[in-house]
């Protein structure tokens, strides 16, 4: 029976099952764990078999001649030694390429099981996908059968496998898909819900959920409680900075805190005014990730910088994670930052020019999409900000994307240079990159990257175009070994997505205090401030360590 299972596999379909296998067991932008690099291989196999098996239908369909006798004995025995060696020399070369990211990372190397973990796990996965696929096909063959009485040959097997593909589609998004979305959403409904032990609500005047705010400390949650009650407070500042400072104003309507993005946006801006947001010498609109993340590595640092003086108000609009929010509502935080933008700008351009606070917009990841997609030219001409600070832009990202793609000759796509850098510079690991003698303008508009960062880099096109930021001038977070193949890399980045931030601190989509203070203080110019202070600050933050909830 075995025999006859494996006899009925297409010979084409294994040899390009096993090409993508391979090529997916080269490195990518992150390293991967035996059970995701498994996973990968086993879908990449899958793929590739289906590519063979469209292939050799594609020939049948055009009436083309199959090999047969001697000249498919030597076709098939000749794919078998290829796929062979080629197998052998992949697993025997995939811990090195592994290893190979993370020694870029200042990661441990992996087990010497790796090779064979990652084995054992593509070829459950495979062989699970192929049956499936081979299930439905059977499916398509005999619904084909009961059209070919009424119809052409050709046309019943074509309305044959649309008819399966569509039912088919139909159960497993209504069945599966959806069902598991309503039980993710539950899930991170939950969790955002949940309540840290010893997290209670602010006691002092200047907090979303104390004393004179708007803002129900119910309606708040997990992850705007915590940025609402950690961070440094005044006599911490003052302490570092051995001046007097202020109380930071954190301002944060909650996902309950209103039915749609305007009504948490007009809460939001009611508790700034009543907080005395627009009193301090510094204003950000923090846009949060998908689960109302804002990344303490970027939100504690610059109170530091500016002595206690700034206000943060961010406005939570969704509590799944970034990385499945983009996918299933990546208009949603587009919408929610530009409702909470409008209504904090058309407050701030009525105050008086010379006694309003310096405005300045955040987002991280896809309060980074969010943010550079809530300001629209007009408003910026009329009355601009003062800048903007966007870390980890996702690959959706319009303004980002039409940056990139209009860089300087000559500049990385990984780490581009703009014009004359007066409005727009990018920064990673190794600083701000800008032209020879670039001066800023009024307005200062700044990314942070990594060059390993797939939230960044992923992109449809990967699938069928070899990417710029893959050149053989690339980021020193990406691994020497990594090269373009049709389809696999797309895979491959494709995986990489959803576990961005399973790296290290200033790797991957995790980003890194340090790089955040570098960042700051390019974007706003912190008064009095020295190179000894930035020292300083760095030493204090030299560990600091926030993983995404």
């Amino acid at each position: 029976m075995l025999k006859n299972l494996f006899a009925s596999f297409s010979a084409l379909g294994l040899f390009m099952g096993v090409l993508f296998l391979c090529g997916a067991l080269t490195p990518s932008l992150l390293p991967r764990v035996p059970a995701v690099q498994g996973l990968l291989c086993g879908f990449a196999f899958a793929v590739g078999y289906g590519v063979g098996k469209g292939l050799h239908f594609l020939w049948w369909l055009l009436e083309f001649k199959d090999l047969s006798g001697r000249a498919k004995q030597v076709a098939v025995w000749i794919m078998l030694i290829l796929s062979g060696c080629l197998t052998i020399y992949t697993f025997n070369r995939s811990a090195v390429w592994q290893n190979s990211i993370r020694q870029q990372m200042e990661m441990p190397d992996v087990e010497s099981a790796y090779p064979w973990m990652v084995a054992g796990i593509a070829l459950v996965v495979a062989f699970v996908l192929i049956m499936i696929v081979r299930v439905i096909m059977r499916l398509s063959a005999l619904t084909s059968a009961v059209l070919a009485r009424l119809l052409p040959r050709r046309t019943a097997i074509a309305l044959g496998a649309v008819i399966v593909t569509v039912l088919v589609y139909t159960l497993v998004n209504d069945f599966i898909i959806q069902k598991a979305l309503r039980a993710a959403d539950t899930v991170f409904a939950a969790v955002d819900q949940a309540v840290d032990e010893g997290v209670s609500a602010p006691t002092h005047a200047f907090a979303s959920g104390g004393p004179g705010s708007v803002v129900a400390w119910g309606d708040i949650g997990t992850n705007g409680k915590a940025f609402l009650t950690r961070g440094p407070n005044q006599a911490e500042i003052a302490a570092f900075t051995g001046r007097d400072a202020m109380e930071p104003v954190r301002v944060y309507a909650g996902y309950g805190s209103g039915d749609d993005f305007e009504q948490r946006a007009a809460v939001a801006l009611e508790d700034l005014i009543n907080l005395g947001g627009f009193d301090r010498s510094v204003l950000i609109v923090a846009i949060p990730t998908g689960t109302g993340w804002l990344d303490p590595a970027a939100v504690e640092p610059v109170a530091y910088l500016h002595g206690g003086n700034l206000a943060i108000v961010a406005a939570q609009y969704t509590y799944v994670p970034s990385w499945l929010s983009i996918l299933v509502e990546p208009d949603r935080s587009r919408l929610a930052a530009r409702a909470l933008f409008d209504a904090i700008f058309a407050y701030w351009t009525a105050l008086p020019k010379d006694s309003r606070p310096a405005f300045y917009l955040f987002g991280l990841s896809l309060g980074a999409l969010g943010s550079e997609a809530s300001v629209d030219l007009v408003s910026m001409f009329a009355d601009p900000i003062d800048g903007a600070f966007w870390s980890g832009p996702p690959f959706a990202s319009t303004i980002w994307a039409d940056v990139t793609a209009h860089r300087n000759a000559g500049s990385p796509a990984w780490l581009p240079e703009f014009r004359g850098g007066e409005l727009i510079r990018f920064m990673n690991q190794n600083g701000v990159a800008s032209p020879q003698g670039a001066e800023w303008g009024a307005m200062r508009l700044l990314y942070l990257q990594y060059a390993s960062d797939p939230m960044v880099f992923f992109s449809p096109n990967l699938a069928f175009n070899r990417p710029d930021w893959l050149g053989e001038t690339r980021g020193r977070d990406v691994s020497e070994y990594f090269n373009w193949y049709p389809l696999v890399t797309f895979l491959q980045v494709g995986f990489d997505v959803p576990m961005a931030t399973s790296t290290p601190s200033g790797y991957g989509h995790t980003y890194d205090a340090l790089d955040y203070i570098k960042g700051w203080i390019e974007v706003t110019e912190p008064q009095a401030w020295t190179d000894r202070d930035t020292e300083r600050l760095n030493a204090l933050f030299a560990d600091f360590e926030a993983a995404p909830i």
